[in-house]
């Protein structure tokens, strides 16, 4: 027996619903075999409010995580929260040195419940040198303003104006995760390959439980690439995916709910 294996160069989310842990499950769920090199540790405050607390680790022993995953190969990858200018350009170094041609960035910029950029010095990084290395970019609405320069994107138009620029830095493709924040009746994504836009819609879901969404789809993502799908066709089966997991999510403590990273194939009819 064989089975396809992704790589993801993220950070730990202490409570499980995002970051490596949510990215593991979600490879799990799709019949890959995930491997983990870690850029940070995220932990939680319960005595302050759930606010985080972000620790890199050093770009040294990032640096023997990737050599000892890519030694094996892998068949995608991902990358989620990076930490540093200085792991931005390691993971970039490595995807070219063992040309890796299928490449997720999920340009994670803020944790969630936070409201301010980590370091707006990786962003810059993110857009000058893992983008043009990009297969597919998977921006929500605040990141793709960041990445496009645009300012803050509030209509479809302003994603499509969005998406273009994006693009035009070198992604091969681009979706930009809209969700229930326009108002509209539908959860709108777009996605775009360079020539024609595909809106993606699903039925809004009413509820707050939604921690790790972002991580779940780009891992998603990168598993049905991984099993060899194109990208269209893997960013709409990662929405199916991700909008049964926001669908069942449940509540963990007072401050946050994460989906449920298995509820499509248990859900499924």
């Amino acid at each position: 027996m064989s089975m396809k294996k992704t790589l993801t160069l993220a950070g730990s989310d202490s409570s499980g619903g995002a970051g490596i842990q949510a990215d593991l499950k979600t490879f799990q769920e799709h019949g890959v075999y995930g491997m983990t090199a870690l850029t940070s540790i995220v932990t939680m405050d319960p005595a302050d409010n759930w606010s985080h607390g972000v620790y890199p680790i050093d770009v040294n022993i990032v640096g023997k995580q990737l050599d000892t995953i890519l030694s094996v190969g892998v068949d995608a990858m991902k990358t989620g929260m990076l930490g540093s200018v200085e792991i931005i350009e390691l993971g970039a170094r490595k995807i070219d040195e063992y040309k890796l041609d299928k490449f997720v960035l999920d340009p994670v910029m803020v944790c969630k419940g936070e409201d301010e950029v980590l370091q707006p010095e990786n962003t810059d990084a993110m857009r000058e040198v893992l983008l043009p290395r990009a297969t597919l970019t998977t921006p929500n609405l605040f990141e793709a303003g960041q990445l496009a320069q645009n300012g803050p994107i509030k209509t479809t138009d302003g994603m499509k104006e969005a998406a273009v620029k994006i693009h035009e830095l070198g992604a091969k493709n681009v979706v930009i995760k809209g969700g229930k924040a326009f108002d509209h009746e539908k959860a709108i994504d777009l996605f775009y390959d360079g020539k024609d836009f595909t809106v993606l819609e699903t039925e809004k879901i009413d509820t707050t439980y939604n921690h790790g969404a972002g991580c779940t789809f780009a891992a998603a993502t990168t598993a049905n690439l991984a099993n060899g799908l194109a990208v269209k066709e893997s960013v709409e089966k990662a929405k199916e995916f991700v909008t049964a997991a926001i669908a069942h999510g449940w509540k963990m403590n007072e401050y946050v709910g994460p989906v449920m990273h298995g509820a499509y194939n248990q859900f499924k009819k």
